[in-house]
């Protein structure tokens, strides 16, 4: 995982993300600032964005302090994220849904006093109460970092705007849908004094990038479908119990969107989901256009792809290291045969694929290619001999290939 996050800035991407979740099979980042703190030490560049901490259930002014070492330690390259959460997390932290909003209220207000005032303060809230505050180091950024709030409906979209923030919009059923959300965002934030410009909307997209868009569609419907189906489908019932007897949303009409957005995207096909602008996937050129009309449509400026498995899943101890047990069988025009078997004489090299997945497509980087190497008289001198290892339990079972002529 961090291994990918640090080659993103090779590749030049603006920022690097990770995000905070609780009690969710999809999401094992209790502490994004943990994997915040390590991407500082690996990386020089790229913007670290930490979308970020569920400030609601935090101590804001640990927040306050974790966000501004990050800043120092990464030269000023943070994006502060103050998030929500999503309902059953309040649930799990014994704290009433129906509090979340005034709670992120009151905790952002508080966090950007810690990193303002000149001098200490007290603070009597209604859910925090401290008599004495001054947090050291301050925010390299100045007066702060930039700070990104969630906008998956209109009540969040003007809360973010009264707060100054940028919004990060993840999950879009339908573009008209995010474009009214954005509307109200761009018309809250103007009655602050801010004109909206494309930097101040981040888009979250699944995203599956492959040689043809046959290829791509096809893995990314797997994982997709393994998403909705398997991963989100205990949240999803766990989120609407919530919904149903608290106040997480400011009124019923909002809790009944949101339910009905997560059912849509679940129900919908790889190709309506692509209509929709719900989801990036295709050829390099497919996705480029995809991003064109969906930036010429809602005005972002930010897209935050989301590829590899999360945890590095495919390097799991459990999945183990790719292995080869192979018999082939030659028969040559004269009608004499031969048959070529794996054993310790055989060499290994790593290749351009590094990254190949059916929920998350493949990464190739063709500077690692190597040319020839499938003809005679290739040179593979720097190539590994292959490591012998203890043959797989139970019964094997052949997979017989179809004849190459």
């Amino acid at each position: 995982y961090l291994d990918t996050m640090e080659y993103a800035e090779q590749c030049g991407f603006d920022w690097v993300g990770c995000n905070e979740h609780h009690f969710s099979p999809y999401g094992l980042m209790a502490n994004c600032n943990l994997i915040g703190a390590a991407l500082a030490q690996r990386t020089s560049r790229i913007k670290l964005a930490m979308l970020g901490n569920l400030v609601p259930l935090l101590n804001p002014i640990r927040v306050a302090e974790e966000y501004a070492m990050l800043d120092v330690m990464s030269g000023g390259r943070l994006v502060a994220g103050m998030i929500r959460g999503v309902p059953h997390e309040y649930v799990a932290y014994n704290i009433d849904p129906g509090e979340s909003r005034e709670r992120l209220r009151e905790a952002a207000a508080l966090i950007v006093k810690c990193w303002t005032a000149t001098e200490p303060f007290r603070w009597d809230g209604r859910f925090f109460q401290y008599p004495s505050i001054s947090i050291w180091p301050k925010p390299l950024q100045q007066p702060h970092p930039p700070i990104l709030m969630s906008a998956s409906n209109e009540e969040s979209a003007e809360f973010a705007a009264e707060h100054r923030a940028m919004i990060g919009m993840t999950l879009i059923a339908e573009l008209g849908i995010a474009q009214g959300i954005i509307g109200t965002y761009r018309t809250a934030l103007r009655a602050q004094g801010i004109e909206a410009t494309p930097a101040h909307v981040l888009l979250s997209y699944n995203t599956c990038i492959a040689d043809s868009d046959a290829e791509a569609r096809e893995q990314l419907s797997a994982g997709l479908r393994y998403f909705h189906g398997f991963l989100m489908k205990p949240i999803r019932k766990a989120q609407n119990r919530v919904i149903e007897s608290s106040k997480f949303f400011a009124d019923a009409q909002h809790g009944e969107r949101f339910s009905k957005r997560l059912a849509t995207l679940n129900q919908r096909s790889i190709e309506e989901m692509i209509e929709a602008g719900s989801v990036l996937c295709g050829s390099p050129e497919t996705v480029v256009r995809q991003m064109r009309r969906i930036r010429d449509a809602l005005g972002n400026g930010w897209f935050n792809v989301q590829t590899e498995e999360v945890w590095d899943f495919h390097k799991a101890p459990w999945r183990a290291a790719p292995k080869l047990l192979l018999s082939l069988f030659v028969e040559f025009a004269d009608g004499t045969t031969e048959v070529i078997a794996s054993d310790e004489n055989w060499k290994g090299a790593t290749g351009p694929i590094l990254f190949d997945s059916i929920y998350g497509g493949e990464i190739y980087d063709a500077r690692l290619e190597k040319p020839g190497w499938d003809r005679p008289g290739y040179d593979d001198e720097d190539w590994e001999r292959v490591k012998i290892v203890d043959a797989p339990v139970g019964k094997l079972a052949a997979q017989i290939m179809p004849a190459i002529e």
